[in-house]
């Protein structure tokens, strides 16, 4: 069964730090785009982060570009989202994600709050 399950979110103050991560099982994310996708509640589902299948190209959103950074771990078979400087507006449901461009897969979420 082809599964990914995210952890590491939380409450941090604004100015603060967390580290996502999305384990895979069931299948390796070696072939995969992979990525970050965040939904805040009232809003519409926005693209984090994202690396291509060969890993040779890595994309972030222009309001995360500086503060977050994303990696994967191929022995760990695990994708990060290392998120520093957090602000309020980024407080959302930050969801992982793989494509092979026939099938996508999604973790059931994570809630990030940046809140005083």
């Amino acid at each position: 069964q082809y599964q990914l399950a995210e952890s590491g979110g939380g409450l941090v103050q604004p100015g603060g730090s967390l580290r996502l991560s999305c384990e895979a099982s069931g299948f390796t994310l070696d072939y995969y785009a992979i990525g970050w996708f965040r939904q805040a509640p009232g809003k519409e589902r926005e693209g984090v982060s994202c690396i291509s299948s060969n890993g040779g190209s890595i994309k972030y959103a222009d309001s995360v570009k500086g503060r977050f950074t994303v990696s994967k771990d191929n022995a760990k078979n695990t994708l990060y989202l290392q998120m520093d400087s957090l602000k309020p507006d980024d407080t959302a449901v930050y969801y992982c994600y793989a494509d092979d461009g026939t099938q996508d897969y999604w973790g059931q979420g994570t809630q990030v709050t940046a809140s005083s």
